[in-house]
C-alpha cells in the first residue's frame, strides 16, 4: 500500500467513525448517570429520517441536525421517564423504542428512500492540514469530524475533571450517598440521559446527512446495538470508547480490502469480521484471560494495563432511585 493509499484509507476510517463516536459519547454521559438507553438503534434510525426529511424539505442541512437531536432527546426522555416516574424497567422500555423506530422510520421516510440530499461541506483546517500523513487523515475532514474531536476530549473533561462530573458519576455510582449530600438524583438523570440521547439523535444524523448520504430502510440498522457494545468495550470512558469505534471502523476497512483481494469468497463472511471481532472483544475484556495478560506484563506496565483493560459498570446503572 502506498503512501497516498493510506492515507486516504486512515481518513476515511475516522470520517465513517465520526457518528459512533458521538453516540458513543452521548450514551457513555447517559449510563454514568445510572441509566441504560437501549433505545439507541431505533433513536438513530428515526433521527436519519428524520434529519434527512428536515433538511431535504428546508433546503437547510443544519436544521436536519437540529431536529434530529430532538427525535434522540424525546426517545431519551421517554426512557427516563418510564424509568423515574413510573418505575418500570429501563430495558423494556428501551427496547421496545428500538422497534418503534425501526419500523416508524422505515414507514414515514419511505417517500425519501433513496432522494438525493443537502450534505456537510469538506474543508481543511490551515497549517494542520500540512502536517505530512497527521495533516490529511485529521485535518482535511469536514465541521462534524472536527466537533467530534471537540466532543470526545470535553466529554471526559467534563467527567473527570469537573465538579458537575463528579456530580454526575456520584448520581451513578452512589445515589443514595450523592443525595445526602443534596444532589438531586433524579434531576440529574433526566439532564444526562436527554443531552446523552440528543448527542444519539445527532449520530443518526450524521449518517443520512453527511457519511451514508440519503434515506433508505435500515440503512444504519445495527449500529446503536454496536455503539452500546463500545461503550462496554470503553469502560463508560469517552477516550477508550472512541478509540473503540476507530478499531470498529478500521476492522470495516480491512473487510472490504479483503473483498477486493478475494473476491471468489463470499461478500457475507467479510461483512461479518467486524461483528465477530466486537463479540470476541466483548467476551475477553473483563474475563480471567484479561487479568492474566495483566498478570503476564512486566511489574512496570501492569497498572495502566489494569486501567485500560479492567472494565467496571458505574454500580447504579439500570437502578430506580426513589427520592424520599
Amino acid at each position: 500500500m502506498s503512501e497516498s493509499q493510506f492515507v486516504l484509507t486512515m481518513a476515511s476510517i475516522v470520517f465513517v467513525s465520526m457518528p459512533l463516536i458521538i453516540a458513543v459519547c452521548g450514551e457513555i454521559i447517559t449510563e454514568r448517570s445510572g441509566i441504560v438507553n437501549l433505545s439507541l438503534d431505533g433513536s438513530m434510525l428515526m433521527a436519519a429520517m428524520t434529519g434527512f426529511v428536515i433538511a431535504y424539505e428546508s433546503d437547510n442541512i443544519w436544521a436536519g441536525f437540529l431536529a434530529a437531536m430532538l427525535v434522540g432527546a424525546f426517545f431519551a426522555f421517554i426512557v427516563a421517564f418510564g424509568s423515574i416516574r413510573l418505575r418500570q424497567s429501563q430495558f423494556a422500555i428501551g427496547f421496545v423504542l428500538t422497534l418503534l423506530g425501526d419500523d416508524l422510520s422505515a414507514f414515514l421516510g419511505q417517500n425519501y428512500t433513496r432522494t438525493p440530499g443537502p450534505t456537510v461541506t469538506h474543508f481543511g483546517i490551515p497549517l494542520l492540514k500540512e502536517i505530512p500523513i497527521i495533516g490529511p487523515i485529521f485535518f482535511n475532514q469536514d465541521a462534524l469530524v472536527y466537533f467530534t474531536y471537540f466532543l470526545v476530549f470535553f466529554t471526559w473533561f467534563w467527567l473527570f475533571r469537573t465538579q458537575p462530573g463528579l456530580r454526575l458519576r456520584s448520581v451513578g455510582e452512589r445515589p443514595e450517598a450523592a443525595f445526602a449530600r443534596g444532589v438531586g438524583v433524579n434531576r440529574q438523570r433526566y439532564l444526562y440521559t436527554v443531552i446523552g440521547g440528543a448527542l444519539v439523535g445527532l449520530a443518526g444524523a450524521a449518517y443520512s446527512l453527511d457519511v451514508k448520504i440519503g434515506w433508505s430502510d435500515g440503512h444504519i440498522r445495527g449500529m446503536g446495538w454496536i455503539a452500546l457494545a463500545i461503550v462496554i468495550f470503553g469502560g463508560w470512558s469517552p477516550i477508550r470508547g472512541a478509540l473503540g469505534a476507530l478499531l470498529f471502523g478500521a476492522t470495516k476497512a480491512l473487510a472490504s480490502y479483503l473483498q477486493s483481494r478475494f473476491p471468489e469468497v463470499s461478500v457475507v463472511a467479510f461483512n461479518a469480521i467486524p461483528w465477530l471481532l466486537m463479540i470476541t472483544v466483548l467476551l475477553l475484556v473483563g474475563s480471567d484471560f484479561t487479568e492474566r495478560v495483566i498478570l503476564m506484563a512486566p511489574q512496570r506496565m501492569q497498572r495502566p494495563l489494569q486501567r485500560f483493560l479492567r472494565v467496571s459498570p458505574p454500580k447504579a446503572l439500570g437502578s430506580t432511585f426513589v427520592e424520599d
